[in-house]
């Protein structure tokens, strides 16, 4: 986890300069006025919570000397400086995703990601008391990330505590546009899950509750299959029922994953 400090002429050289030979350094020279600032704001702040760099925030009305010296003339403009040297970065406001891929050019990668990976890596070797201690630590950090109250919500759901689940994925709220569709998932897979505990007898009833274990098990891709195969058979089966599967299943994938357009456009074609 880094920080962010406010910079000025005095203290530049030793909070960026010197510190970039140990800790990458993001320099943010922003103004007050400016409305892309404000919305790149919160997103850095958010970012330096994950990963570990320092956040050197310049407010070049109070610092019209350093605005000169790196010859700033639009803001917000980021700059990189890693062992002394400075770098360009960016100028203007730029989404979450890519300045995850910017800091990734630097070889610098998310605490809050590492985690995760290693919670999935438990939970892929059925080592589910270890993943339930990476989620623990990982909560104890990032209390708030929306991104981990959904990994978490799916990994209860997967161990049947089910009012756990929906208790979590229910702090999501609405207006979080990004997270919210995930939140709403959550609730067909609590359905997919009791489905599995109380399949039927019938052809569709058992494939149902193997779509239903896929999806559970995160092998999305046989689960979307055997959805899409149960909607071209009897679309009607459970109240469209693995429609409804197949959409919960994109957005938790995320509507710009290969594998979710893919399926979108067999499920359309289905239709």
């Amino acid at each position: 986890m880094g920080y962010s400090i406010e910079i000025n002429g005095s203290n530049f050289n030793s909070e960026v300069i010197e510190e970039s030979y140990t800790t990458l350094v993001l320099i943010d020279f922003y103004a007050t006025w400016c409305g892309p600032c404000q919305l790149l704001k919160p997103v850095l702040e958010k970012l330096v919570k994950e990963y570990d760099f320092i956040l050197a925030k310049v407010d070049i009305d109070k610092n019209q000397d350093l605005a000169s010296q790196y010859a700033i003339e639009g803001v917000p403009d980021v700059r990189v400086v890693s062992q002394g040297e400075m770098y360009p970065g960016f100028v203007g406001a730029m989404p979450e995703a890519q300045l995850r891929e910017l800091l990734a050019r630097f070889n610098l990668h998310s605490e809050l990601e590492i985690g995760l990976e290693k919670a999935k890596d438990a939970i892929a070797s059925q080592d589910l008391p270890k993943a339930k201690q990476w989620f623990d630590e990982l909560f104890a950090k990032y209390p708030d990330n929306p991104r981990l109250v959904i990994e978490a919500a799916c990994f209860l759901v997967r161990m049947g505590r089910l009012e756990e689940a929906e208790k979590i994925a229910r702090t999501i709220k609405q207006d979080n546009r990004e997270f919210y569709p995930k939140a709403q998932a959550i609730e067909t897979l609590i359905e997919l899950k009791q489905a599995i505990e109380n399949a039927g007898d019938s052809e569709l009833d058992r494939l149902y509750a193997r779509a239903a274990r896929s999806a559970l098990s995160q092998d999305y891709e046989e689960a979307l299959q055997l959805f899409l195969q149960i909607v071209q058979e009897n679309r009607r089966y459970k109240n469209d029922g693995a429609r409804k599967a197949m959409v919960a299943l994109f957005n938790l994938l995320g509507l710009d994953r290969p594998l979710t357009k893919q399926y979108q456009k067999e499920l359309m074609m289905a239709l």
